[in-house]
């Protein structure tokens, strides 16, 4: 997966102690989210390792500062796999909101998702 540039690392953490979004320190073997669960937010992973599973299979590993989670924001629909925590983790959740105001406030970020989401599907894609 792609990193996210340290500017959004930053605009997530906000300036002076105002965060912009909901940092969460996750357990090895936590599920951060399950298939069904609704798709309300995005996570970045600031430290840690999580892996992302299909029907028990494996299907991505999420270093830090990449983005995981991205589909259910964009189209509102359920989560289809799941994600647990490799490792001791600490992710940033954005929300609706904090989503949307990225997006006007920074069309690099934008770009960003859209990057994320072409590189996922060449990847499933191919052969």
């Amino acid at each position: 997966m792609k990193n996210v540039t340290s500017w959004l690392l930053q605009e997530l953490m906000g300036s002076e102690g105002h965060q912009k979004a909901t940092i969460r320190d996750c357990a090895p073997g936590e599920a951060i989210f399950r298939v069904g669960d609704p798709g309300d937010y995005l996570a970045v992973l600031l430290t840690g390792s999580i892996e992302i599973r299909k029907n028990d299979k494996v299907i991505s590993v999420v270093e830090p500062g990449c983005m995981f989670g991205e589909m259910g924001i964009i189209d509102g629909q359920p989560r289809v796999a799941d994600a647990f925590a490799k490792t001791q983790s600490r992710i940033a959740e954005v929300r609706e909101g904090q989503f949307m105001s990225l997006l006007q406030a920074t069309p690099y970020f934008a770009l960003a998702v859209m990057r994320l989401l072409t590189d996922r599907f060449r990847r499933q894609t191919q052969t």
